[in-house]
């Protein structure tokens, strides 16, 4: 009988956690396929959500700037792959499945609607009033059994439950008596660690993407973050020792080249250096902490991630304090700041009064969302038009139905 070879170091590192989520272990989809034979289930999963309309629709959705300042501000689609690299290298140091992480990560904004944040908020607050609400989460989840129509076989994606259930519970956990239309996503217990990640890895990727593009708008004061966020006052500090002055040469090959650089483009060097230190002081806290936490708990299965009482990624006290901080002061000189709210609420108003316009006049949507009007309630097919519009396509309709 001929002996198995021995594994190496390399190969031994690179082994998955015995607890993390195994494609073979999938509890499947709901419309049963053959499997491919040199793709696992989530990278089919992840294809498909890369190939969605829903998915393209993102890079003309605005993240937090729009490109009234600048071509180069993210959107929700680059902050998707932004989430998505952090995610996969965070999950590969973990021995967690990296597709089905990645597939989480691509999917977890593709239920957003036009104009970030605050459109969701007013959608909520327009579908509240009719008794309902509204989520991007759960309508993610809308797009992806329904409203994705690519196929012969199947209505939506037919993904699989890991990556359903992913998109439902990735960011909160659910009370199951008060959600029971979500009752097959085993919301009694915690998601696979893959999806846990996902929240935190969101947040690193916002709260220092979100400072670059401040700077980059000359909307940031440097003092005033390094006064209230004492995580960015040290690291910035670290790199103000290490390049106490403009470097004269770099390296090119063998020699030594001229460097030009001013004095504010140092600044703005030295900055990014110091973002690029928080991101991975937070990237690796999180790795190191829900490592620790694993361990402590004892989990050797999917299963036993399952069991736990409370999630196990995250972060550790001093990185939380951290990145509270950070979230603190967005929030507080960025999100609101008038060069912001003036445009965002100028759109979230068309948003508003082109959901009236729909609500009150039949006949005034596609065909296609008129005929589903006729079976569901005007409202929620009205919400779900419009939570699929990108920002520039729902100013147009604005400007096209009610003529400002």
């Amino acid at each position: 009988m001929p002996v198995p070879p021995v594994k190496t170091a390399a190969e031994l590192m690179a082994l998955p956690a015995p607890w993390a989520m195994k494609a073979e272990n999938s509890r499947g989809r709901r419309f049963p396929e053959k499997t491919h034979p040199y793709r696992s289930e989530y990278a089919r999963d992840r294809d498909r959500i890369i190939h969605s309309r829903a998915f393209r629709r993102l890079e003309a959705k605005t993240q937090v700037f729009t490109t009234r300042y600048s071509d180069h501000f993210r959107n929700r689609l680059t902050h998707t792959i932004e989430v998505s690299q952090i995610a996969r290298t965070v999950a590969g140091a973990l021995h967690a499945n990296t597709e089905l992480t990645e597939a989480l990560a691509l999917v977890h904004d593709i239920g957003h609607p036009p104009f970030g944040h605050a459109g969701e908020h007013k959608l909520d607050e327009l579908m509240r009033a009719h008794g309902g609400g509204f989520n991007h989460n759960l309508h993610a989840l809308r797009i992806v059994e329904h409203f994705e129509q690519r196929y012969l076989d199947f209505p939506g994606l037919n993904l699989t439950f890991e990556v359903r259930e992913g998109i439902v519970k990735h960011s909160r956990d659910y009370a199951p008596g008060r959600f029971p239309e979500l009752a097959e996503y085993l919301l009694e217990l915690r998601p696979p660690l893959e999806a846990q990640l996902i929240d935190c890895v969101d947040e690193i990727a916002y709260n220092t993407a979100d400072l670059d593009d401040a700077r980059e708008a000359d909307l940031l004061v440097l003092d005033a973050l390094r006064s209230e966020v004492p995580l960015f006052a040290e690291i910035h500090a670290q790199v103000d020792t290490e390049y106490p002055a403009v470097p004269n040469a770099v390296h090119g090959g063998d020699e030594l080249e001229p460097l030009k650089i001013d004095n504010i483009k140092f600044d703005k060097l030295k900055f990014n250096e110091a973002l690029k230190r928080v991101l991975n002081f937070l990237a690796t806290d999180l790795i190191e902490t829900t490592q620790e936490r694993i361990t402590l708990s004892g989990a050797k299965t999917t299963d036993d991630i399952r069991s736990t009482p409370q999630r196990l990624a995250g972060f550790s006290a001093k990185a939380a304090q951290g990145n509270a901080q950070l979230k603190r002061f967005l929030f507080a000189h960025i999100y609101d700041h008038p060069a912001i709210t003036q445009e965002r609420d100028r759109s979230v108003q068309c948003l508003a009064e082109l959901f009236d316009y729909y609500l009150q006049s039949f006949g005034s949507m596609p065909a296609a969302y008129e005929e589903l009007a006729q079976t569901a309630a005007r409202h929620v097919v009205v919400c779900d038009y419009i939570a699929g519009m990108t920002d520039q396509f729902l100013l147009r309709q604005h400007r096209e139905h009610l003529g400002n």
